[in-house]
């Protein structure tokens, strides 16, 4: 029988588990979702059983699927970042895990990195801190409650909590790690310093391994179905894990995604930190590797309320027509110059990350004349978006990073124009490739490569991606492109402390 590989990913609003073949072709997958608590404004939490049971009908409903549960070579575990599970001695779970989504930890963000100094963290953690982190949320506890601190014995990420019910052992991954504030990510190790800043013994953390590692094996009294033995990987967050699935896992490459939220991922040979911490540098879940990230928090989202609001009848219509709302705007959208006569959007609707780390900053549309109609508000709308994504893409190069390509995901990513309008943008190829299947199925590549199916994540990688469609950069566009986004970038500073005054009412 064929081996299969099972990868894993607890999500924010379901666990998916997935089974695929020596081949990376998918066998059989299952979604179970739970629920989300937002026990007070801007709080986050999810009990951790509620992962672990999930993960358990999910395992069986695939395993159902095949003939033998025997056949499962190896498993690989992602899911959310940067979430807190805290358990005592004898591993019970100590209260409700706080969330990547959780915004309650401000002042102790603000604590942690007055006692190490904002340049020693970005020297050592590639980050700031901020308020999604895991690092403040252990301070939190600490300050709000002192019982529950007191009896800590374990620190966990959520998808590692998943992994110690099903092997009994703790481990987490060097990926997964970055987002904690407490791994020196240029040394892929625990730091010292971090830890004791925060007064955190090294004994709570678990042993931290590269992605593809065996680090576990199932336990006999796991109960999930798999046959005790089966072999467990360190895995990755889910971003690292989305990209082995997607093929960016060498330095040259970078992925675009324009979802909701839009994200920028490059792979690095080496380590790299923006010295203002506008970029995320986080370990890769290929050995030896790092990679950079940057985050448009309203990419996608930006042209949904636009499709809601200022064109509520075009999507009327659209629907009359039962045509997508977003086909006939984008239709529109092409008849207008690349530039839009002068008009440009910031999407920062719910403020923004990369390259401003500004809650506060807001969206506008700039240069609105007569002559400007809704195809060109629409195309403005799209093209500051890609403004955006731009951000990190120069924040990248600033670094020394260069890109043959740039790989395309995502709602945005389905429309030739939008594409063609991200490589003229950005001066380089813009392709799309055959990935379905996300973090999970980067996890069960990195499980297959524990099993020795492949020799290498990039092996593994590369082996399963398939490029679909190249689209060229056009000289004429990118040097109209050039000019409006020379006019967006200056829009940001000359508006900032406006949108901070907005922001306080």
């Amino acid at each position: 029988m064929d081996s299969l590989s099972l990868g894993i990913d607890v999500g924010t609003t379901g666990a998916k588990v997935l089974l695929v073949d020596s081949r990376g072709r998918k066998v059989a997958e299952a979604l179970h979702e739970y629920p989300l608590d937002t026990p007070r404004p801007l709080w986050a939490e999810q009990d951790p059983r509620d992962w672990w049971h999930a993960v358990g009908r999910g395992i069986r409903d695939v395993l159902a699927r095949v003939e033998g549960r025997s056949a499962v070579a190896a498993i690989g575990l992602t899911g959310q970042m940067h979430g807190l599970v805290l358990l005592d001695e004898a591993g019970e779970v100590l209260r409700p895990a706080i969330l990547w989504n959780d915004q309650r930890t401000a002042a102790e963000c603000a604590e942690l990195t007055g006692r190490v100094g904002e340049a020693r963290v970005l020297e050592l953690t590639g980050n700031p801190i901020l308020p999604g982190f895991t690092a403040p949320k252990i301070e939190w506890v600490r300050r709000h409650e002192p019982e529950v601190f007191a009896r800590i014995a374990h620190v966990l990420l959520p998808k590692d909590y998943v992994r110690y019910r099903l092997t009994g052992e703790l481990h987490t991954d060097v990926a997964d790690a970055s987002g904690t504030s407490l791994l020196e990510v240029g040394a892929r190790a625990w730091s010292p310093e971090m830890l004791e800043a925060l007064g955190v013994p090294l004994a709570w953390m678990p042993e931290v391994h590269e992605s593809p590692a065996v680090c576990a094996r199932v336990s006999a009294g796991s109960d999930c179905g798999l046959a005790a033995g089966t072999l467990v990987v360190a895995g990755a967050g889910d971003q690292a894990a989305q990209a082995v699935g997607s093929g960016i896992v060498d330095e040259g490459l970078v992925s675009a995604t324009i979802g909701t939220s839009g994200v920028v991922f490059a792979a690095s040979d080496r380590y790299r930190v923006d010295p203002r911490g506008r970029l995320h540098a986080f370990c890769h879940a290929v050995p030896g590797k790092w990679h950079l990230m940057g985050v448009v928090l309203s990419a996608g989202g930006s042209f949904r309320w636009y499709r809601d609001t200022v064109a509520k009848l075009e999507a009327r219509d659209a629907r009359s027509q039962r045509v997508d709302a977003y086909d006939l705007l984008t239709a529109s959208a092409e008849k207008v110059p690349a530039g839009s006569d002068g008009l440009i959007f910031l999407p920062y609707l719910t403020g923004e990350r990369t390259p401003h780390p500004d809650p506060h900053a807001r969206g506008a549309f700039v240069g609105l004349t007569l002559r400007h109609g809704r195809a060109h508000l629409t195309r403005a709308v799209m093209e500051g978006v890609t403004y955006a994504l731009r951000d990190s893409f120069e924040l990248m190069r600033e670094l020394g990073l260069s890109f043959d390509e740039v790989r395309a995901s995502g709602g945005g990513a389905n429309s030739p124009f939008w594409r063609q309008m991200m490589a003229d943008s950005f001066e380089t190829p813009v392709v799309t490739t055959r990935v379905t299947e996300g973090a999970a199925y980067g996890a069960a590549l990195l499980a297959a490569v524990g099993a020795g199916a492949y020799s290498s994540v990039e092996e593994a990688s590369s082996s399963v991606v398939e490029v679909l469609g190249r689209l060229e950069p056009d000289p004429d566009s990118s040097e109209s492109y050039g000019k409006g986004y020379a006019r967006y970038r200056a829009l940001y500073p000359a508006l900032a402390e406006d949108f901070r005054r907005a922001g306080e009412g």
